[in-house]
């Protein structure tokens, strides 16, 4: 009977790990992992991508529901005024096209890091994440903002005076150190 695994394709545990496979020989399944560990699992104990996606659905909605009541989407208990919140969020919208969602993934990439569910970064909707993200108040979306970037919020706050300029160099000072590059997220398919 063939093998419902090619080498090149993913496979998932049952945990949800997520695996490339390298070779399938007499039932065994041999992957790496992302980090490129290798490993073998029998095939019995794997799920294909089409058999994981069914399986996870529900799964992805949890995630989604756990990224809404995480400490980064906790209601905002500072002192920072409504109004200067959403000034720096359009003026930060506008003089850098997308930084909202990359923000929104961000975010979201980090809470389900914590979540020890990484595999599902890769399957994350922008739109969802955005969904979440638009649904906070914001002083909490300008207060994640500013973490992004690496700045204090109240130094943002404070450049949304000075000029397009300045901020667009602030922002881009704060992505030069991310971990996902901003460019690389402008390539990902909004879904």
């Amino acid at each position: 009977m063939p093998s419902k695994f090619k080498p090149g394709a993913a496979a998932y545990t049952k945990d949800g790990r997520r695996y490339v496979v390298d070779e399938v020989e007499g039932g065994m399944v041999y992957c790496s992992s992302p980090g490129g560990a290798e490993t073998e699992f029998p095939e019995a104990q794997l799920m294909n991508e089409a058999e994981w996606s069914t399986r996870s659905g529900g799964r992805k909605e949890m995630l989604y529901a756990r990224l809404k009541q995480s400490r980064s989407y906790a209601p905002y208990k500072g002192t920072l005024d409504a109004t200067a919140a959403e000034q720096l969020l359009a003026k930060a919208e506008r003089v850098k096209a997308g930084i909202l969602d990359f923000t929104a993934f961000m975010v979201a990439r980090r809470v389900m890091e914590e979540a020890d569910a990484p595999d599902f970064v890769a399957a994350l909707s922008i739109v969802k994440c955005r969904e979440i993200f638009d649904a906070a108040l914001p002083q909490t979306r300008a207060t994640l903002l500013a973490g992004v970037i690496g700045s204090p919020i109240d130094v943002v706050i404070g450049a949304v005076n000075l000029g397009d300029n300045l901020m667009r160099a602030m922002i881009d000072k704060g992505l030069a150190s991310s971990a996902v590059s901003y460019e690389e997220f402008s390539t990902r398919r909004r879904q």
